[in-house]
């Protein structure tokens, strides 16, 4: 695929308008001088998402946005919120709730959670997220290893996959339900029940910018989930990356698809939009193309910042929304979750006269690091440049040595250097791990990847993921993308197969496109148009039809468990697998 460059051209002028001129001058400090942070001097995420607009002009605009599935729609003002996460402070405090105790929901995305979020960050609680998919262990696991005090969810949810484990969490002090007129027992209370007497005044206490303020756990190919830990300092990258790379300006309306069970559903579908002062559409409903494209256009929605998962199903379908729909308000679309394959980002430029604009960022580092900003040329299939403020490299990483490559287009480990405000602080109770997450003043992201003279950013893949075939090193997401250039490709992903005489060959999961049939003929094709665009050492030598890719719910491959079923090993944690 040719890779074009896209400058991308807009009737409302970018925020960030001199990319080089403003990184080079780039200053956090500085930044931060555009909120207003505490009286007493610190830094509180639910402050400056919530009080500080509650307190001017924006106290009457809509903050949040319900759609029910039903398409009933429920507003949230920035002053109602404000009264709304004040309550639950005040809950908290009658419950005796301490500063840096952790406060978990366990609920699709209905306003109580979000309320519950941001009124547990002005108690200065720790606030975590889990996935409403997530089964009775998952959700065990992390009840245990988050030390969670108060845990809000709806009956549904507790009777299904709570109430098998209660006895299991000694630490929990009470279950909120969501939806229960009264009290079940001393433990499960009614959340309304409480909310009905609570105060709508609430000070935010002294809250120090290393003060803990949230909790996201990452999974591992084996063991226990990761809890990373980020602190209320990170609202600084909240806002400014929803300056320059959402790009969100006064009035605009932003819609954020993804879960706030993973991190991008609470870093940007809760806090950085409202930090911005920006309305935010939430769905209740999962993905639906019809829907989706429907909602652009009912809710003139600005902004929209979703998955390569759904990217990918909408490619799939037999629809063109421009033709269907009036998109004229929509002025930006960004991706983020698995890098987006170049195929995906000139389907964007195809059917909204737009590219879709990547990012990179991961749990760890609580806010996006590497970007495809607005006002720059648009390279598709690259992860774009670092953020202002944000030092990114490539380097050669082994067990004795540390070397940032110079070279333009070299492949090495990405890694970031520390003092950008969301980095985690640590893995909860895993502190040894977190060590080894660094090298002195550089975080190992654990990420490959390659940058190019003109200083865009490639993936190349997760360093784990990386195939040895033949003496060379074959990075799964450079197979996939060009397998996603023939014409019967919807999605692909790549695996490294042990084999005797050459290390590992490649192995290919294809998952075609609607109304294309599967046979040895095409497969042949497929596997000629990849030895002709890669040559022989780096094209899969087997490919395999599947109806599917397993994916979590944020849109990533899952390509150890693709190995891990073809290879009969254990398939490790599976809790944030994307349900079929």
């Amino acid at each position: 695929m040719e890779l074009k460059q896209y400058n991308m051209q807009f009737s409302l002028p970018p925020n960030l308008t001199d990319y080089q001129s403003l990184y080079t001058s780039f200053s956090w400090e500085r930044e931060r001088e555009n909120l207003d942070g505490l009286l007493q001097g610190g830094v509180n995420i639910a402050y400056e998402a919530v009080e500080r607009h509650a307190q001017s002009p924006l106290t009457d605009t809509v903050a949040l946005r319900f759609i029910s599935k039903d398409r009933t729609i429920k507003n949230i003002t920035y002053g109602n919120l404000q009264k709304l996460t004040s309550r639950f402070a005040n809950v908290l405090n009658t419950l005796n709730i301490s500063k840096g105790e952790a406060v978990f929901t366990l609920a699709g995305r209905i306003p109580e959670l979000y309320i519950v979020a941001l009124g547990a960050l002005k108690k200065v609680a720790v606030f975590c997220p889990l996935f409403s998919v997530f089964g009775p262990e998952p959700i065990f696991q992390r009840l245990s290893r988050g030390e969670a005090k108060v845990l809000v969810t709806t009956t549904s949810f507790f009777e299904k996959k709570v109430k098998l484990i209660l006895d299991r969490l000694p630490s929990l002090k009470y279950v909120l339900l969501t939806d229960a007129s009264q009290h079940i027992n001393e433990q499960v209370l009614s959340l309304p029940r409480l909310m009905e007497p609570a105060s709508e005044h609430f000070i935010i206490p002294d809250t120090n910018p290393e003060d803990p303020a949230l909790l996201h756990f990452t999974s591992g190919t084996t063991g226990m989930p990761k809890g990373a830990l980020h602190v209320h300092k990170a609202v600084l990258t909240h806002y400014v990356t929803g300056k320059y790379v959402l790009d969100f300006h006064f009035g605009d309306i932003f819609w954020c698809t993804a879960d706030p069970g993973w991190v991008t559903g609470t870093s940007y579908g809760i806090i950085a939009p409202l930090v911005n002062g920006v309305t935010s559409i939430i769905d209740e409903e999962d993905f639906d193309a019809v829907r989706w494209y429907s909602i652009l256009e009912d809710q003139k929605v600005n902004i929209w910042y979703t998955a390569p998962t759904a990217i990918r199903r909408l490619m799939r379908m037999d629809i063109y929304p421009m033709e269907k729909y009036n998109l004229e308000h929509l002025r930006v679309i960004l991706s983020v979750g698995e890098p987006l394959h170049a195929e995906a980002v000139l389907w964007g430029e195809k059917m909204f006269g737009k590219p879709i604009l990547d990012n990179w960022w991961q749990t760890e580092t609580g806010g996006i690091m590497i970007a495809n900003f607005p006002s720059m040329d648009v390279k598709p299939g690259s992860m774009g440049k670092p953020l202002p403020g944000v030092e990114a490299a490539i380097a050669d990483v082994t067990d004795k040595d540390f070397r940032i490559i110079q070279e333009p287009g070299k492949q090495g480990n990405l890694v970031l250097k520390k003092g950008w405000p969301s980095m985690f602080r640590t893995y909860l109770h895993d502190e040894e791990r977190y060590k080894k997450c660094f090298r002195g003043e550089w975080y190992i992201t654990g990420d490959l990847a390659k940058k190019d003279s003109d200083g865009y950013f490639w993936f190349v893949g997760r360093a784990d993921d990386i195939i040895k075939t033949s003496g060379h090193m074959v990075g799964p997401f450079e197979v996939e993308s060009i397998l996603m250039d023939h014409v019967s490709v919807a999605e692909a992903a790549v695996i490294g197969k042990p084999d005797p005489i050459i290390g590992e060959l490649v192995k290919a999961f294809i998952v075609l496109k609607p109304g294309i049939t599967s046979d040895e003929n095409l497969q042949m094709d497929i596997i000629g148009f990849a030895r002709k665009k890669l040559g022989p050492a780096v094209a899969p030598k087997e490919l395999a039809f599947v109806n599917e890719l397993p994916k979590t719910r944020s849109g990533k491959i899952l390509r150890r468990l693709l190995k891990a079923r073809e290879l009969g090993l254990p398939e490790g944690d599976l809790s944030t697998l994307e349900q079929p």
